[in-house]
């Protein structure tokens, strides 16, 4: 299984983003996908996921600012992110876990200046 990520890039605070992450491969149809996050100097921490089934969870600092969405049929996650902040800036990984396994895509990079 490979995750393509994509959407990253530098905006000022208050803009909004929206990051896309394309999976391929050998992928079991029920799965949990979503967006983790990586700031330097601190470990990776959870975004936001959502199952195949379309329920979802999200980070307390990600509620009411990022929505988290699924197009189950081309197996991709989104994640609209807005009023981004610059403690948002970080890069973003797109993860994929089933039974089969879990798999990380390669990150983006979003940087928000003040």
């Amino acid at each position: 299984v490979q995750l393509q990520a994509s959407g990253g890039g530098l905006v000022q605070a208050g803009e909004s983003l929206t990051l896309s992450c394309a999976a391929s491969g050998s992928i079991v149809s029920l799965n949990l996908m979503g967006w983790y996050r990586q700031a330097p100097g601190k470990q990776r921490e959870m975004v936001a996921v959502a199952t195949s089934g379309g329920a979802t969870n999200y980070a307390d600092y990600a509620k009411g600012r990022f929505s988290i969405s699924r197009d189950n049929a081309k197996n991709a996650v989104y994640l609209q992110m807005d009023s981004l902040k610059p403690e948002d800036t970080a890069v973003y990984y797109c993860a994929l876990q089933s039974i089969r396994g879990n798999y990380w895509g390669q990150g983006t990079q979003v940087t928000v200046s003040s």
